[in-house]
């Protein structure tokens, strides 16, 4: 051989010298991997760990030659050393190990390893191929796994459970198991998102927007951060930095369905609806989505919005085929035969994506019903999201009426914003005094903070004036009597003014408070002024039967109430002749 072969090869009157270095043996040996020379291959492999002893991705590529020559236990021994000597944050060794040892039939080890994987290794890039061999050494080992925690998938169950809360209208909770879940992984990038998602349904816009900002900090491409930012600055009204990001937004084709369906929803909330028909339709047209109704509703108000109101109709009639018991199909068609007939509708205002009545619709059918709030409405996220909402920024009338839904659906959840609503300085004390009236209604007896007139105070249990030094049982039993037989006759803020009635009344009247020895008939007295004031229809006679007493009491305790409290005066003003 001569010299100039041995160096390198003469070209142009120059030498190319060979770099001999660990990518050099490192190409060598996926070159003979290609052409199925093993033995070169793991010649190879063997010099590169030589030349760079401290990368351990040429220690792994030498455990993976040798387990692929059948040497498992020489393959183990150099994942072994990589993480004692090398890198003890390769945990992906573990699971090499686990392979070794489950062809070795060595199940007990390789379980071992593959535990020690899944509880250490916080990316799980092989963690759908574990939890195949985990059923694997189920089997032959004849009992269940030891597997305590996966690390790759902490926090993944507790935001499952709080994105299900959220779905539920549960948004209390969901945000406290969000923010609690996110002071332990604070790069959970979905869940800030849902996080940002459940401050926003329960009317807590600067929360919000400060999520969403803290997701797009750190992960400025992310879709699902853009499109909820995009929609809380429509809340804001912000409409030049809005055209710029929904500009933007409209230019993305995303890939994945979940992505797909996030952009067209948003691109729909925000006006933008030929952008969402295309998406939605996009959607309709892969065989592997999920025709859920809710889809087929999205696609006809996109298109309705478009002024393509036939394909409206028959996408809500596929929506009212596939969920025959939902009575939203059924309304938007009949409202749009309606528009298509000339009677005045939305049309062609938009219409709302939420699959859902419309908000007024639900409070129309609400007082329609009586005040009973349904089962149905509930249990809808989506009604117990604008209850939220409303609850913080709807007019006086909208507030009272969810204090009203509130005291009706009493869970946890009511209470906790329930109680939030006493602590906003700029809410009217009247519907404070509402708000304080329905906890209590709902069994929360225990002190309540208050802020009144920007002071916090502290408001104990009871019906006790602040300016009554005693409150007598007999005086309480006037009171219990009264609303238990109007309690289901009555709405909440009307039961809330026969406490006031009668606490004015005591207070205005004390020390020299009237006998109460005729309950009835002071309980009696108190339902007929409410009822008057509230422009309901009663008689004496009607209140003193319920009673049980007779009318002249009645109409006696009715006298001295408006004697004391001035009812009639008040309602001359509220209601004038004429």
């Amino acid at each position: 051989m001569t010299e100039e072969s041995r160096t390198g090869s003469r070209k142009s009157g120059q030498i190319v010298h060979v770099r001999m270095d660990a990518n050099f043996f490192f190409e060598r040996a996926v070159s003979a991997l290609e052409r199925l020379q093993y033995d070169k291959a793991l010649k190879y492999f063997r010099k590169a760990v030589e030349y760079e002893p401290g990368n351990p991705v040429n220690h792994c590529n030498l455990a993976g030659i040798l387990s692929e020559t059948g040497d498992y236990e020489g393959s183990n021994e150099v994942l072994s050393r990589i993480l004692s000597e090398v890198d003890e944050t390769m945990t992906e060794c573990y699971f090499y190990m686990a392979n070794n040892y489950a062809n070795l039939e060595k199940f007990e080890d390789a379980e071992e390893a593959l535990v020690t994987y899944l509880e250490k290794d916080a990316d799980g890039q092989f963690l759908a191929e574990a939890e195949e061999m985990m059923e694997l050494l189920q089997y032959e080992l004849n009992r269940p796994a030891k597997v305590g925690r996966i690390k790759s998938l902490q926090g993944q169950t507790e935001h499952d459970q709080a994105r299900s809360l959220l779905e539920r209208g549960e948004f209390t909770a969901a945000v406290k198991q969000l923010e609690k879940l996110l002071q332990e992984q604070p790069d959970f990038l979905a869940a800030r998102n849902n996080l940002a998602l459940g401050y926003y349904y329960m009317g807590m816009f600067k929360e919000a927007m400060a999520a969403i900002e803290d997701v797009l900090r750190r992960d400025p491409g992310n879709l699902h951060g853009l499109c909820n930012l995009a929609v809380f600055i429509q809340h804001d009204g912000n409409q030049e930095d809005l055209q710029v990001l929904s500009d933007h937004l409209a230019g993305i084709v995303p890939f994945h369905q979940e992505h797909v369906f996030k952009l067209a929803t948003t691109m729909g909330i925000l006006g933008r609806h030929e952008a969402a028909y295309g998406h939605f339709k996009r959607l309709l047209k892969d065989d592997e989505v999920n025709f859920d109704p809710c889809l087929f509703h999205y696609a006809a108000v996109a298109a309705y919005n478009i002024g393509r109101y036939q394909e409206a109709e028959g996408l809500w009639k596929q929506a009212a085929k596939r969920d025959p018991e939902s009575e939203v199909p059924a309304f938007y068609l009949e409202r749009l035969q309606e528009y298509k007939a000339g009677k005045l509708w939305a049309g062609p205002e938009q219409i709302s994506y939420q699959y859902g009545l419309p908000f007024e619709e639900q409070l129309r059918k609400w007082e329609k019903w009586g005040g009973g709030l349904p089962d149905q409405m509930k249990q809808d996220p989506l009604v117990r999201s604008s209850f939220f909402w409303g609850l913080r920024h709807g007019d006086a009338r909208t507030k009272l009426q969810i204090i009203e839904a509130f005291s009706q659906i009493a869970d946890s959840e009511v209470l906790e914003a329930l109680r939030a609503f006493l602590m906003e300085p700029e809410e009217e004390k009247y519907l404070k005094d509402i708000a304080l009236f329905a906890l209590r209604s709902l069994g929360v007896n225990d002190p309540l903070p208050i802020v009144l007139e920007g002071k916090t105070e502290t408001v104990g249990p009871g019906y006790v004036s602040s300016r009554l030094p005693v409150w007598k049982p007999e005086w309480q039993a006037v009171l219990d009597e009264a609303k238990r037989r109007m309690a289901k006759r009555y709405n909440l803020m009307q039961l809330h003014d026969v406490e006031t009635l009668w606490v004015e009344f005591i207070t205005l009247s004390y020390p020299d408070v009237p006998s109460v020895s005729h309950l009835g008939g002071w309980a009696a007295a108190l339902e007929y002024l409410t009822a008057k004031l509230h422009r309901r229809r009663i008689t004496f006679e009607e209140a003193a039967k319920r009673y049980g007493v007779s009318v002249s009491t009645a109409s006696r305790c009715t006298k001295r109430l408006d004697e004391v409290c001035g009812i009639k005066e008040k309602m001359n003003a509220m209601f004038p002749s004429g």
